[in-house]
């Protein structure tokens, strides 16, 4: 801008320097023909200064001309009449036509350069532009651009279309575009096909095969475009056409993998879900299409949530947006059971993994889901069957004590009895003392009663059907019940009975009935097995153990257990006893195992077996 300013200043101070000249050379000039000029022929001196300075600087300065040439002559003495005669009014009328027609002349020829200055302008930037529009188009990569006349004949080609098809410009200027068409389809007549429909639609699009100078045969798109001048006379086609043999023969190789793949995704039994960041669903499966009872087509686009129960839908976005701002991987890359819902309402658990990964520079997430509802089911049904399994080990157990129970339960019936019917003779006899003597039979009555629903108690707890429970419990406690069943006859087996319980140790976290069904059976095994022992000691034990548990241990002076008994002593339907079911260890080892523990035996050195299990310590966390 400053330049342009700058410029114009130049111009305009050269314009009236111009004036200031042209009349002093006007002047000089004068003089010079002094001799030779008649009076007043001095006007037409300065009426050249005035008409040159018009010419090449505009009115203006051709209006300072003007006035310094009068100045000049009044200066100079040539012009001694006053300013209003007529030989100054007739010299300024004809100086003022001067610069209007100078001026107007000049206007004219200034504007008719700088109408030629742009021309010039423009046909450079055309050249300029086809220049480039060439070179753009002769470098374009599997690209052949070419033109046709009305009659197809080729008139424009250019190097793209050569290094496309194979012929020069010289072999194709002047001929047929049918050149490049397969013999089949020239005999058809589909090249003119082709420019009829362009020429009534305007533009043709489509994919045809063509043929190079070397005869082999491509794939093409090809654009064909009419054009047409101002009159709308059609003057030929335009025409693009490019080879796009090898990226549609991907393409079809792409889309046989993806329906390959498919095909196998269609057979995974898991369902699968992907979603991008935003949690829109942007695949489906046919599996999770089976799982949910929605279409692929009717949740693409919808936001995950819409598989989810309510109060998980609406944390699920918070936990993406937290993940991608955090990296704190909540879900992403761990397995986790949780509840889905179907497209009716009804809620399912399921089993989900998530998939993190990076798609066409996308963050999507793809989401594992297997339907849980029927291991669940199963499970439920395992957990009955074995519950029942271990309620009829209970009962089997009472069972095989029967004979014993019974007698246990006489003793005290039988002493009720008796204390009955002497409380029965006194109250018929007189006499001030025995009213003492009754209320001591009375007083033994009770205690035996007590006795005998203790034991009922005890038995009625133990063979009673119930789910697992698990509650903190004293050892202690339980050992003490569990041996007042289990060693109800030990006494007349001559066996004696011996616990050592650590009492620093002794809250548990178990099933109480279940853990008493252990002890009793293992109790109740060691007596067996000291049956025709000389030394009849049975042990009662326990201890901390590593890892935070308790170590109970049923220790007894038997024969011990044969090696080839051993190596199965905890599988089903595995006995010593020619009577036995083989159910009671193994039934021993589910609940051991249930509760969180372990159980195995080893032969003492001095003879017999020990039976070890563990059980979780209710004072100490599980270590992961």
């Amino acid at each position: 801008m400053k330049a342009e300013g700058k410029s114009i200043s130049d111009r305009i101070w050269f314009g009236y320097g111009l004036a200031i000249v042209a009349v002093a050379v006007a002047a000089l000039v004068r003089l010079a023909f002094d001799p030779w000029v008649p009076g007043r022929g001095y006007f037409l001196f300065f009426g050249v200064a005035v008409l040159a300075t018009g010419a090449f600087a505009g009115r203006g300065p051709a209006l300072l001309s003007a006035v310094a040439s009068i100045a000049a002559v009044r200066a100079l003495g040539w012009f001694p009449e006053p300013l209003w005669s007529p030989v100054l009014f007739v010299f300024v009328l004809a100086s003022g036509l001067t610069i209007w027609v100078t001026g107007h002349v000049r206007s004219l020829y200034l504007k008719a350069i700088e109408s030629e200055q742009r021309a010039e302008l423009r046909a450079a930037r055309a050249d300029q532009l086809a220049e480039e529009l060439n070179l753009l188009i002769d470098g374009a990569s599997g690209y052949g651009i070419y033109m046709l006349d009305p009659d197809g004949n080729v008139t424009i080609w250019n190097k793209a279309a050569e290094r496309l098809l194979g012929w020069n410009e010289a072999e194709v200027v002047g001929r047929h575009y049918g050149l490049f068409f397969p013999e089949e389809t020239v005999a058809a007549g589909r090249p003119q096909l082709d420019l009829a429909r362009a020429r009534k639609e305007g533009r043709l699009e489509k994919e045809d095969w063509r043929v190079r100078k070397n005869g082999s045969e491509f794939l093409a798109h090809i654009t064909v475009t009419a054009l047409h001048d101002k009159r709308g006379k059609l003057k030929g086609f335009g025409k693009v056409i490019r080879d796009v043999t090898e990226q549609r023969a991907a393409e079809q190789k792409l889309a046989a993998s993806a329906s390959h793949l498919r095909s196998i995704l269609a057979t995974v039994p898991d369902a699968m879900v992907v979603i991008n960041e935003t949690g829109k669903i942007l695949w489906f499966s046919a599996a999770a299409e089976r799982l949910f009872g929605f279409t692929e087509a009717e949740v693409i686009g919808l936001d995950v949530s819409c598989l989810m129960p309510p109060h998980d839908s609406e944390r699920h976005g918070d936990y993406i947006r937290h993940h991608i701002a955090t990296g704190e991987k909540r879900i992403i890359g761990i397995g986790r059971t949780v509840n889905a819902r179907r497209r009716d309402g009804s809620l399912f658990p399921i089993e989900l993994a998530v998939g993190e990964a990076i798609s066409d520079g996308a963050r999507v997430f793809t989401g594992f889901i297997r339907d849980l509802t029927e291991k669940q089911a199963a499970e439920h049904r395992v957990n009955e069957l074995r519950s029942e399994l271990v309620h009829a080990g209970r009962v089997s157990v009472m069972g095989t004590m029967a004979s014993t129970l019974a007698h246990e339960l006489n003793q005290p019936i039988t002493a009720v009895a008796t204390f009955v019917r002497g409380v029965q003779k006194l109250l018929h006899e007189e006499g001030a003392g025995n009213r003492d003597m009754i209320e001591r039979g009375l007083d033994g009555a009770y205690e035996e009663v007590l006795r005998a629903g203790g034991i009922i108690r005890r038995l009625r707890e133990f063979v009673a059907r119930g789910d697992m429970e698990k509650t903190v419990e004293d050892l202690v406690t339980l050992v003490d019940e569990a041996s007042k069943l289990a060693l109800i006859d030990a006494r007349e087996k001559g066996i004696r009975a011996q616990f050592e319980v650590d009492r620093a140790v002794r809250l548990v976290l178990v099933d109480k009935i279940q853990i008493q069904q252990v002890l009793i059976n293992l109790m109740r095994n060691a007596m067996e097995a000291m049956g025709q022992s000389a030394v009849r000691l049975l042990t009662v034990s326990s201890k901390s153990d590593e890892g935070g548990y308790v170590r109970v241990t049923v220790a007894d002076t038997g024969p011990g257990v044969a090696p080839e008994i051993a190596e199965n002593l905890f599988r089903a339907f595995n006995s010593t006893k020619c009577d036995g079911l083989g159910l009671g260890l193994s039934i021993c080892r589910t609940i051991v195992e249930a509760n969180g523990g372990r159980i195995w035996m080893e032969q003492r050195p001095e003879g017999g077996a020990r039976f070890h299990f563990t059980l979780v310590r209710a004072d100490r966390e599980m270590p992961e």
